[in-house]
C-alpha cells in the first residue's frame, strides 16, 4: 500500500511513463546521453588518447597538403586507416592503430571500409615510383585491381597560398605548428604536384609506431 501511495505522490509511476510516448522518449534521450558522457569524458583524460605516441610529428607542409588531396578524392571510401587488434590484421598490416598515433588527424580516418586494403602502415613499404605507378594505373602494379586511376594528380600543381592559413587553422585545434612552419609552408609545396604530395602522404602513415 505504501509503494503504491508513494508513485501516486510522486505521479512518477511506470504506467505513466509506459504510457506516455512524449515523456519516454526524453527519458530514453536522457539515458543515452549520461550514458555517452561516462564513456566518452574519461578519454579527455587519458594520456593514451589525448598525447602523441613517441615518433608522431605533426604532417609537414608537403604531407598535409597530401593529406587534404587523399580525403578530396575520397580515398577513406575503400581505405581505412585503423589496424584492428585481431590476429587476422595484425598479421597482414601491422601493428594495431593506437590513438596517440592520430592525435594531429583533423578529421582522423579511423574507420573498417575494406574495399581495398587498410593504408594505414603503408608508409615505406612501397617506393615513391610505385606509388605513383600505382595512383597513375593501378593495374600496372596490381593487375586485379578495381581502383580508378587519379592521371590528373601528375598534372596538376598545389596551391602555395591555402597553406599557411590550413596549418594556423590547424593550430588553434592543438597541432603544434611553429610560427616558422607556417611562414616557409607555401615555399615547401611550390612547384610540387598533386601527385608529389600525396606520395608523400602515403609514405609517412603509421612509420611512427611499428
Amino acid at each position: 500500500m505504501s509503494n503504491n501511495n508513494t508513485s501516486a505522490s510522486t505521479g512518477f509511476s511506470h504506467e505513466k511513463v509506459e504510457t506516455n510516448n512524449f515523456l519516454m522518449i526524453v527519458l530514453i534521450l536522457l539515458v543515452i546521453a549520461i550514458g555517452g558522457l561516462v564513456e566518452i569524458v574519461p578519454l579527455f583524460f587519458q594520456k593514451s588518447t589525448t598525447e602523441a605516441v613517441k615518433g608522431v610529428e605533426p604532417y609537414n607542409a608537403m604531407q598535409l597538403a597530401g593529406r587534404d588531396i587523399y580525403i578530396r578524392e575520397g580515398c577513406y571510401n575503400c581505405h581505412s586507416q585503423m589496424i584492428r587488434p585481431f590476429r587476422a590484421e595484425t598479421l597482414r598490416y601491422g601493428h594495431y592503430s593506437v590513438a596517440g598515433e592520430f592525435v594531429y588527424d583533423h578529421p582522423f580516418q579511423w574507420g573498417s571500409k575494406r574495399t581495398g586494403p587498410d593504408l594505414h602502415r603503408v608508409g615505406g613499404k612501397y617506393s615513391d615510383e610505385w606509388h605513383r605507378i600505382h595512383l597513375n594505373n593501378p593495374r600496372d602494379v596490381v593487375p586485379e585491381s578495381n581502383m580508378p586511376a587519379y592521371p590528373w594528380l601528375e598534372k596538376t600543381q598545389v596551391d602555395p597560398s591555402v597553406m599557411a592559413p590550413r596549418m594556423k587553422a590547424l593550430r588553434t585545434v592543438g597541432v603544434p605548428y611553429t610560427d616558422e612552419q607556417i611562414a616557409a609552408a607555401a615555399a615547401d609545396v611550390k612547384g610540387k604536384t598533386e601527385m608529389d604530395v600525396l606520395v608523400a602522404y602515403l609514405q609517412v602513415m603509421g612509420r611512427a609506431l611499428k
